[in-house]
């Protein structure tokens, strides 16, 4: 997973760069099959003036479906940081469970293709035995 960090209206830290690392591999490192690249943008949208302007936007390249693209303002870059990547992972997690229900099909599709027998009512009426089935 490659990962591309920049910073706009101040300098990127080392401190702050660890952080969005380490962030970053926390939410996402589950998925390193799914995600080509990462792209974050950290800016001070107002500069010196202050105010709720601390804007981190991640964008995740995901193999084989849409990017996701994240974005969170608030007065603390880091807590910014903190919010924006919790909600990339928690996207990237329904995305990459739509891909596997796409590709391998969905019970909600009414298919009994690998339905089990759940059990076989008898009647003593009936000359053939009815089965009661349920999708997995």
């Amino acid at each position: 997973m490659q990962i591309y960090i920049q910073a706009r209206g101040f300098d990127l830290s080392a401190g702050l760069r660890e952080h969005v690392e380490r962030r970053i591999h926390f939410a996402l490192n589950w998925a390193h099959q799914h995600v080509r690249k990462v792209s974050i943008r950290l800016s001070d949208l107002n500069g010196p003036r202050g105010g709720e302007d601390k804007c981190c936007s991640i964008q995740v390249a995901v193999l084989g479906s849409a990017d996701v693209l994240i974005e969170d303002i608030q007065p603390d870059l880091y807590v910014a940081i903190d919010r924006a990547t919790d909600r990339a992972g928690r996207t990237l997690a329904r995305q990459v469970a739509r891909q596997r229900e796409h590709r391998h099909g969905s019970p909600r599709d009414g298919s009994t293709k690998n339905a089990d027998i759940v059990g076989e009512a008898e009647s003593t009426r009936a000359a053939s035995s009815s089965f009661i089935t349920r999708g997995k």
